[in-house]
């Protein structure tokens, strides 16, 4: 190895200049990174959050136009459709009118057999009196038909021809409840109450008085229907 004033010792690569010669040693596990600048993470951020927010509004723009104009309007499409295609083509052009029915006989104009199918006597003639004052024709009083006798378990029973079944025997029924109802092929215009088995006393006079007044009531005019 050289010595000497003019000798000067190789320069290390670890070695800067001005250290008089000294080594330099790097110590610690740090290096140093290139970073990118913050301004363009920034920026990305900053367009991905606009993105999202005008998602979000279109998305919910479309909500409302679907529940207030279409899937609503469409609802309520069906169901003005279903409820005019259930109508008959001729419904819904005029308002219907109150059905144009033969007035119900006065009690005056009705003839009345009465006849008792019980082994309890005199409620033949009784009835028929009471009958009378409330305005009644009475024809036959007495005993019931083989036919019928003890055979009616009900209130009573209304035996009339098929002309009778809207009228006469509709007013007779105002005045016993729970008779039945019968027609037969009489040739007279008379109708038989044949009084039953169950049979307490004729409907209290007031209530047989509303009831005969609510049969004489016109038929309700139906409300014209929806138009379509």
């Amino acid at each position: 190895m050289r010595t000497g004033p003019h000798y000067a010792a190789p320069m290390s690569m670890l070695t800067p200049p001005g250290m008089g010669g000294k080594k330099y040693r790097i110590t610690g596990d740090r290096y140093p990174r290139m970073r990118r600048p913050r301004h363009r993470r920034r920026i990305a951020l900053t367009l991905v959050a606009a993105v999202c927010v005008l998602g979000l509004a279109g998305w919910g723009t479309l909500q409302l136009i679907d529940v207030f104009g279409g899937t609503a309007g469409k609802a309520q499409a069906a169901e003005n459709k279903r409820k005019c295609g259930d109508r008959r083509p001729d419904e819904g052009r005029k308002p219907a009118r109150p059905a144009a029915g033969t007035p119900l006989p006065k009690p005056a104009a009705v003839t009345v057999n009465v006849f008792n199918a019980t082994p309890r006597g005199g409620l033949a003639k009784r009835t028929a009196d009471a009958l009378e004052k409330r305005g009644f024709r009475i024809g036959e009083v007495g005993n019931a038909p083989a036919a019928y006798d003890k055979k009616v378990t009900a209130s009573g029973l209304l035996l009339g021809p098929k002309a009778s079944a809207d009228g006469p025997l509709k007013v007779l029924g105002t005045q016993l409840t729970g008779a039945r109802q019968k027609t037969d092929d009489r040739k007279d215009t008379s109708v038989d109450l044949i009084i039953g088995d169950a049979f307490k006393d004729l409907t209290a006079a007031k209530d047989a008085e509303k009831s005969l007044a609510q049969l004489n009531r016109p038929a309700p005019t139906t409300p014209a229907p929806e138009k379509c």
